[in-house]
């Protein structure tokens, strides 16, 4: 039962496996979901970027044989502290925990992990997949820049990537399509623009935004979402011939990398 005050929670967002499903499917590639727990302004919940990094998984996992592991919560958002409900962890506990996950993965014989990360802000998750060489675990970081540049204009997402890079028209578009229930009605009057964030890092959100917005949410649609998710996936077959088991004759193919 919901508490007053409360938003509806959702369902579906977690893996359902046994154990005798993962030794039935016997997977070599693992995704690890990466979510946060931050403020997106008044109209999306504090776990948006999880709900996303799952979304984005489960769908992967519809479409290829991997193991799908839950998805971790709490990350590295800093920047955005000074609204309540935020919560953080160090870059330095999220490496420690997914190189441990990796190693864990290893002793399964799981040897490849993608990371899809729901949080710009996760920045040490490249520095984890490219110190990952030589580990016996082979990572990737999804979706990168291009796969998202690729989906918004399939999605014919109007505002651009750096206009839109917080509760906007993408992030509110693909809830409105696959968790309309945790969208508030006060989206579309919520925009805000603010290009110029050059000190970000240093002072962090607050002297950009006094909603915790940047984007235009204002334009988002379920049918953009449908389309963004639809892209994201279609890319991650890139992925998946990547890192995929090796092929039956050794030297048959050499050792796959991602470069960033």
């Amino acid at each position: 039962m919901t508490a007053p005050g409360q938003r509806a929670s959702t369902t579906g967002l977690l893996p359902t496996d046994t154990t005798h499903d993962v030794r039935e499917r016997q997977a070599k590639l693992a995704v690890l979901p990466i979510g946060s727990f931050e403020q997106h302004g008044a109209h999306l919940p504090l776990t948006t970027d999880t709900v996303i990094a799952c979304t984005i998984a489960a769908e992967i996992a519809a479409a290829h044989p991997v193991q799908l592991l839950p998805p971790l919560t709490i990350s590295c958002s800093h920047e955005h502290a000074a609204w309540p409900g935020t919560v953080s962890i160090s870059a330095a506990t999220l490496h420690t925990v997914v190189t441990d996950i990796a190693a864990s993965l290893r002793r399964s014989e799981i040897g490849s992990l993608v990371l899809v990360n729901g949080h710009g802000g996760n920045y040490v998750l490249r520095n984890v997949v490219q110190e990952s060489a030589g580990t016996g675990t082979r990572m990737a970081l999804f979706p990168g820049s291009a796969d998202w540049d690729a989906a918004r204009r399939r999605a014919g997402v109007v505002t651009t990537s750096h206009s839109d890079m917080h509760a906007g028209e993408a992030e509110t578009s693909l809830l409105l399509h696959a968790h309309p229930e945790l969208v508030g009605p006060g989206y579309a009057a919520a925009d805000h623009v603010a290009d110029g964030r050059k000190h970000l890092l240093t002072l962090g959100l607050t002297p950009y935004t006094a909603s915790g917005v940047i984007g235009r949410p204002s334009l988002a649609s379920a049918r953009k979402g449908k389309e963004l998710l639809a892209g994201l996936v279609d890319a991650f077959g890139e992925y998946a011939a990547l890192l995929g088991p090796e092929e039956a004759e050794p030297g048959d193919r050499g050792g796959a990398s991602c470069g960033f």
